[in-house]
């Protein structure tokens, strides 16, 4: 999908995403209040926060698809790729894979041959083989479907990426697999990736910079300089939080 900037008055040409005071109310109860932080071309930023901290919804905020009070400025022209948290799907659903991957193409019954070979490059860069273009979506794993969103979400060349938990029912070892996908990305295309993550070794091997979220944001900025002990016991409490030693390295 297309955004267009509010305002550019605050964006200098690095700048993807410019967000002040943003402000969200559902069933009069505030979800968020005052948020603000910005994006650079080409970086990856983890939003972190407890359950119900308004992550979720500060995604649809991005994307449009909730009323808000505040200023959400992209970058002109900016293409957005989405992939959510869940995706239900009837195990039963007569859809295949290809099928699938076809509802993004300009033409459903009778896709350019570009577009088909885009299909297959997506599916390649997610490790996985053509052949599950033919498979229905119930008969994929967990792991698989993920990937496969992913690839969904590239088909339109997004210049940026916003990741709700890619790895929600994945298990631990292939998540890694996931993530490290996600850089390659991010590195080899230049993608600029919002992630929301809970698992705080993933944000120290992956983002450049964190939003640490509970409504309002507790703190931003470089992981290794914002995740500090004191903004952790602010954002989960004494003993909601884990410090992962294996995700303090580059």
């Amino acid at each position: 999908m297309e955004h267009s900037a509010v305002s550019c008055a605050l964006m200098d040409e690095n700048t993807l995403l410019a967000v002040e005071n943003l402000s969200v109310t559902l069933d009069d109860v505030a979800v968020l209040r005052n948020v603000s932080f910005s994006v650079r071309q080409g970086e990856a930023l983890a939003v972190i926060g407890p359950n119900g901290a308004g992550k979720t919804v500060l995604f649809r905020a991005l994307l449009g698809l909730l009323g808000h009070e505040g200023l959400v400025r992209w970058r002109p022209g900016v293409r957005i790729g989405y992939v959510p948290q869940r995706f239900a799907m009837e195990r039963s659903a007569p859809i295949t894979a290809m099928e699938f991957c076809l509802l993004k193409s300009p033409r459903f019954w009778r896709p350019p041959a570009a577009f088909i070979r885009q299909v297959h490059d997506e599916i390649a860069l997610m490790g996985l083989d053509r052949s599950i273009l033919q498979k229905h979506l119930g008969e994929l794993s967990a792991g698989q479907t993920q990937r496969l969103l992913i690839a969904w979400a590239m088909l339109q060349q997004p210049d940026v990426l916003l990741l709700d938990e890619p790895t929600t029912g994945v298990d631990a070892g292939f998540g890694d697999t996931i993530y490290s996908l996600i850089r390659r990305v991010q590195t080899e295309r230049g993608m600029t990736i919002l992630l929301i993550s809970h698992d705080l070794s993933v944000v120290y091997r992956y983002a450049q910079n964190v939003v640490c979220l509970n409504k309002s944001i507790v703190c931003q900025g470089p992981p290794v300089e914002a995740l500090n002990p004191e903004a952790l016991t602010l954002l989960y409490g004494e003993t909601g939080y884990y410090h992962h030693e294996r995700g303090l390295g580059p």
